[in-house]
């Protein structure tokens, strides 16, 4: 007799059940994928924020002093013809770091005794700026932000009467530090309000913008100098973008768009942090205890889970859970205040 051979296949239920275990794996599989990748760009960020501090020291070690958070140009030494806008700022801390960061060639397309709001300074069509001054700063982004694009200060400029088209300005994800608003002062127990004691806040722009290492009398490695405030121009609140658009001055999720303040040569990048309730979609800038990830306008915002990177004095790069205390907090933001608490 004959043996009939049959070939066996897959039944539609054995099919199912194979589906369904890959589909399982798969589904374990991509957090510990998406994981493994924030833990990467999450490393490349600090490496970022330590060669900013890296660059501070380098500073510090040639001038003896750290370029503080803003300085105007004195009256008489203003440059002619002088600003028809009639700003005096000059550039931010972040800006005079360029050469240390090997980006000189940036830095020497500038007029340094000028705004960075004068015709002179203004990218594309002005003075000696060309579109090399235009390409964003790798070492100012940090990789776990979204691909927003560069800031355009433009817009701002026409609602208040300049017509001078788009200026595109490359944005930057760290910012330096220059105190403590009263809502953050007020929940850390504090009396004085808000402060431009911060390591690189300065009260007298004309003649204090000197920041000497001496002068941070908590401590170096007690005090942040540069922190994380990522996502600008767009404004993010509570890890998602607002709805808005345009420069509006309605603070709710969806009706604050652009922000200035995001190019890494304004010297309003740095912030006095505030404290935030995050609770109030209709004012998502209301006072309360919470100062990181909640809104990044004035607090330490970051798209790490949990938390934000920053520059402690010392150069050294430390993670800031959002779940610190305000005390706390506050106690590592100020350069002189007599506290010795650590970061948690």
């Amino acid at each position: 007799m004959k043996r009939v051979s049959r070939n066996h296949g897959f039944t539609l239920v054995e099919l199912l059940v194979v589906i369904a275990i890959i589909g399982i794996l798969v589904g374990l599989l991509l957090p510990a994928v998406q994981a493994a990748r924030e833990a990467a760009r999450r490393m490349s960020c600090g490496n970022n924020m330590k060669q900013a501090g890296l660059a501070i020291h380098n500073f510090e070690s040639t001038y003896k002093y750290i370029h503080g958070s803003e300085r105007d140009i004195p009256l008489a030494e203003q440059p002619t013809p002088s600003n028809p806008y009639g700003q005096t700022a000059t550039f931010g801390t972040l800006f005079h770091l360029l050469p240390y960061i090997e980006q000189g060639t940036i830095y020497d397309m500038f007029d340094k005794k000028r705004s960075y709001v004068d015709p002179v300074n203004m990218p594309p069509a002005y003075g000696t700026i060309n579109k090399t001054a235009q390409s964003p700063i790798s070492a100012y982004i940090c990789p776990s932000t979204p691909g927003d694009p560069p800031s355009d200060y433009g817009p701002y400029f026409q609602a208040n009467g300049l017509p001078l088209g788009s200026i595109v300005l490359p944005r930057t994800d760290y910012i330096p530090l220059k105190g403590i608003h009263s809502s953050l002062a007020s929940c850390a127990a504090m009396t004085t309000g808000s402060t431009k004691n911060g390591m690189l806040g300065v009260t007298n722009t004309v003649t204090g913008w000197k920041i000497k290492f001496a002068e941070v009398t908590d401590g170096l490695s007690n005090t942040i100098c540069l922190a994380e405030l990522a996502g600008k121009q767009n404004t993010y609140f509570r890890g998602k973008k607002t709805l808005g658009v345009g420069f509006t001055t309605v603070p709710t999720f969806a009706g604050f768009g652009l922000q200035l303040n995001s190019f890494y040569g304004d010297h309003n990048t740095a912030r006095q942090i505030r404290g935030y309730s995050g609770a109030n979609l209709n004012n998502i800038i209301e006072a309360g205890c919470s100062s990181i990830n909640i809104i990044n306008e004035s607090g330490l915002y970051s798209f790490h889970p949990g938390g934000a990177q920053v520059v402690m004095g010392d150069g050294s790069v430390t993670f800031i859970s959002q779940t610190t205390s305000s005390v706390v907090l506050a106690s590592q933001i100020t350069r002189n205040g007599g506290e010795t608490t650590t970061t948690e």
